[in-house]
């Protein structure tokens, strides 16, 4: 189990550090800001966080033994051996998280709901404190952006004027045949019927232009 000392993170040599997803000064002592890397524990870490497919936030790793003094910890932690991670449970589900570090080999397990982490190490195999309460709400997958609900509704109200202008034309235009041909009586008002149709038909071209510009917002939003 090997393991490496460094009087602080800065000291790492950034060609040994082969963890992507984690970084030196985040698992250095919170206190002193020394680091020991256990390359057993650090791997599995990797594991885990490989499996799961989302960040994993490091509330502690290292601890000197004067900083674990400083913060209660037991008296033989295992962070002062650098082979225990506290891990926050705010973007995890506990159940499944505990059963992912499991499968890639962690065996000491510590709930602490309260504080909002759970505590994972090599061992020996154990638990303790309080199972996390169930979630009122599991986590959703992540979706892409949704189209925002306004271009959706310019686009519906855009058509629907458009849509309601045309056949309004063409009804005044029916109506303005119709009293053409059997109400002479009326017939002064067959000109005004016919700005009536064109002002219709105005409408819905208006809204046929409204319907193309937010379709075309649409898009744009979509491509960014």
């Amino acid at each position: 189990m090997p393991t490496l000392t460094y009087p602080h993170w800065r000291d790492v040599p950034a060609n040994t550090w082969r963890w992507p997803n984690f970084s030196a000064a985040e698992i250095a002592c919170r206190g002193t800001g020394a680091i020991k890397i256990n390359t057993e524990a650090m791997d599995k870490l990797q594991a885990l966080r490989d499996r799961l497919g989302k960040p994993l936030i490091v509330r502690s790793a290292y601890r000197s033994p004067e900083h674990n003094r400083a913060v209660g910890g037991a008296p033989a932690s295992k962070h002062m051996q650098a082979t225990a991670f506290d891990i926050a449970m705010s973007n995890h589900d506990p159940v499944a998280f505990a059963e992912a570090a499991r499968a890639v080999g962690f065996l000491g397990f510590g709930s602490y709901p309260r504080s909002g982490f759970m505590h994972i190490d090599l061992g020996p195999a154990r638990s303790w404190g309080d199972p996390f309460p169930p979630r009122p709400v599991p986590f959703a997958p992540e979706l892409p952006p949704a189209r925002e609900v306004l271009s959706e509704s310019r686009t519906l109200r855009g058509g629907g004027t458009a849509g309601a202008a045309t056949v309004g034309a063409a009804g005044v235009e029916v109506i303005q045949d119709v009293l053409a041909e059997t109400q002479s009586t009326i017939q002064p008002l067959v000109p005004y019927l016919d700005t009536l149709r064109w002002v219709l038909i105005v409408i819905a071209l208006i809204g046929i232009a409204v319907t193309i510009h937010a379709r075309i917002d649409d898009w744009k939003r979509g491509q960014r």
